[in-house]
């Protein structure tokens, strides 16, 4: 799934280790999910998305192959 988190994490200056604390996943999953190489969870989208203050739909590009 493509996603706008990189620029998110870059523009909020937090490295992925800090990330991946914030919302409880290790460093490998933020790094995972920046490479859309991982879909996360429903209840990793929203922690995120509360992290940032926005709405899922604004880090998460839903596009069907």
């Amino acid at each position: 799934m493509k996603n706008k988190l990189k620029v998110l994490r870059a523009e909020h200056n937090l490295t992925q280790e800090q990330l991946a604390k914030a919302v409880e996943v290790s460093r490998q999953t933020i790094n995972a999910i920046e490479k859309e190489k991982f879909d996360p969870s429903l209840m990793l989208a929203i922690k995120l998305a509360r992290l940032f203050k926005t709405e899922i739909e604004s880090i998460f590009i839903y596009a069907k192959d």
